[in-house]
């Protein structure tokens, strides 16, 4: 087997033996290609490389390449050992120790490994000024006079660490300006991951132009490099230079993916971009693609909600379960909370609860709380009571806020009887209604001017609770004032402290208003004044003049009946 090993003439000891042919001295260009050749003779194929030299004279041998083979093949006529050292068009051929019983493949295979060398001073002043800070960049590059090509480009990126992605991609455009380069996928690969470490957004401006350069002519991108050039834009925050990534997606020949689609998404969501976000989404469930994990789809209908584009983020749901995907019950929550808060979705967030089943059921006590308070605002209590009833059957188990909301919700629309039946559902399922429950049925029954059943409630409260609310009291005095049972009515003031409830000046300036106006007792009235400013508590100079405007007519009406 023939092997060939590659000598300078600067590391003498690894060359095993020189025979020079001529001296002489003539201008060789650097690199020239050498066709491969063997014998026809049955003689074993020599591996030639050609090695950088400078220029010098030198009187070549041969003729030509012909003849350089008929040399080889009969090595007996040419004076050389099968070890020797000659030049051929100026550039010096070193060959090293041949050696009989090798194969023309391992021949072949040596000969195929041809590597471009580089001038070693000139690449290390390349690098080291890529690496600087250097500004008028270009200007020094052509000081540099480096023989550039494509070659070399792939080894300056090869030896990016260090080198800043501004500094890349200035010598890149530089490289294409001055000389036949081609702009490979890896090029720009290697750009994307220099500058994604960087994250500095100028920088990620000037990769973007150079792509849609790029794009426009060269075939050379791909869709996982207009992804991730999403994605840096989106982790820049520069939401608007993601859209404009993704709009020249398609232009470029390429199909989003279902990532192309989250990433923008993500990007646009992060300046709340909401209407491109929606013009994206649109577009991506006219295609039926969606991202593989649940989780991020979970997480687009999250961003929807929480920009209050709920409806869009039911679309995405809607897609998402006729793929069967399995989503994240917080998103779920999140989606029929949003839907709740307007009257025309409410029906589809009451549709939803239906798809939660198991531990999605069990702890979705949210989720429900928020369609039967939607019901009870909507006056829908028919729904509310039957979705109530759903849950005491099938779970999550109703705690005292979702029984509260359909007592609230009977007591409003006058159902008082359904408001009780409730209570005791509530009671018989173990759960102490609170002052709040006992409250909202004593004002329906307030309102109604239902004093006797209001003041039962009161009783049944009392027996409870031994501290109750200021508004049930504040509640059954108006009520009490409103048919002008007065007395009542200051019963009830007087027992306020009993029950650890002290009365405001709210209640006190109620009753004298009431004395007043429609009793005409101003000593009543006088003597709740004295006890208001015992306790420190102020009445206004409107309520105060009125008692004395009270005591000054009932004087008069004394003193003219006693002159009549």
């Amino acid at each position: 087997m023939w092997r060939s090993v590659l000598c300078r003439s600067q590391n003498a000891s690894r060359c095993l033996a020189f025979t020079r042919i001529s001296t002489k001295k003539t201008h060789a260009p650097s690199l020239t290609p050498l066709p491969r050749f063997s014998s026809s003779e049955n003689a074993s194929p020599r591996n030639l490389r050609l090695f950088s030299s400078t220029p010098t004279e030198e009187k070549n041998p041969f003729s030509s390449a012909s003849e350089l083979a008929h040399k080889e093949s009969n090595p007996s006529h040419s004076g050389f050992s099968e070890s020797h050292d000659f030049y051929v068009n100026g550039a010096e051929i070193a060959t090293i120790e041949a050696s009989e019983g090798g194969s023309v493949a391992e021949a072949e295979e040596a000969q195929s490994e041809e590597v471009t060398q580089f001038d070693e001073e000139k690449f290390e002043s390349l690098l080291s000024l890529l690496r600087s800070e250097e500004e008028s960049l270009e200007f020094s590059l052509k000081t540099l006079d480096v023989d550039l090509n494509s070659d070399l480009v792939v080894k300056v990126f090869e030896s990016s660490p260090g080198i800043s992605g501004k500094n890349l991609i200035k010598f890149l455009k530089w490289a294409i300006k001055k000389g036949d380069i081609t702009v490979t996928t890896s090029l720009v690969e290697s750009l994307l991951v220099a500058i994604s470490v960087e994250g500095r957004r100028l920088n990620a401006y000037a990769l973007w132009d150079l792509v849609k350069e790029i794009g426009e002519n060269e075939s050379v991108l791909n869709l996982e490099i207009m992804n991730e050039l999403i994605a840096l834009f989106g982790k820049l925050g520069k939401s608007k230079a993601a859209f404009d990534v993704f709009s020249k997606t398609e232009e470029f020949g390429f199909t989003p993916n279902e990532k192309t689609y989250y990433v923008t998404l993500e990007a646009l969501y992060k300046r709340s971009f909401m209407e491109w976000a929606g013009a994206v989404c649109e577009k991506m469930l006219k295609s039926g693609v969606l991202p593989e994990g649940g989780d991020q789809v979970g997480n687009i209908i999250t961003w929807f909600c929480k920009e209050g584009k709920a409806e869009e983020a039911y679309s995405v749901y809607e897609l998402a379960k006729a793929k069967e995907k399995l989503l994240p019950p917080s998103s779920v929550a999140t989606l029929i909370s949003a839907l709740c808060k307007n009257d025309g979705t409410v029906a589809f967030a009451q549709e939803m609860l239906g798809d939660l089943s198991g531990e999605a059921r069990r702890q979705g006590i949210k989720p429900f709380s928020d369609v039967i308070h939607s019901l009870c605002r909507m006056k829908n209590v028919k729904d509310a009571k039957l979705l109530l009833l759903d849950m005491i059957s099938k779970g999550p188990a109703p705690g005292n806020a979702v029984f509260n909301l359909v007592v609230h919700a009977c007591s409003r629309s006058g159902d008082l009887d359904e408001a009780k039946e409730v209570l005791r559902l509530m009671e018989s399922r173990g759960l102490k209604p609170d002052v709040y429950t006992y409250t909202v049925i004593i004002s329906g029954y307030a309102k109604g001017g239902m004093m006797k059943e209001a003041q039962e409630m009161l009783t049944e409260a009392k027996k409870k609770h031994k501290k109750l609310s200021t508004v049930t009291y504040h509640t059954l005095i108006r009520g009490y004032c409103k048919i002008e049972e007065y007395d009542e009515a200051l019963n009830l003031l007087n027992e306020m402290e009993s029950f650890g409830v002290k009365p405001s000046a709210d209640e006190y300036s109620k009753l004298i208003q009431s004395f007043c106006l429609k009793a005409l007792d101003w000593e009543k009235a006088q003597m709740l004044f004295e006890e208001m400013k015992q306790k420190g508590l102020h009445l206004n100079a409107i309520t105060q003049g009125l008692i004395t405007a009270v005591k000054e007519m009932q004087s008069e009406d004394v003193n003219l009946l006693a002159a009549a």
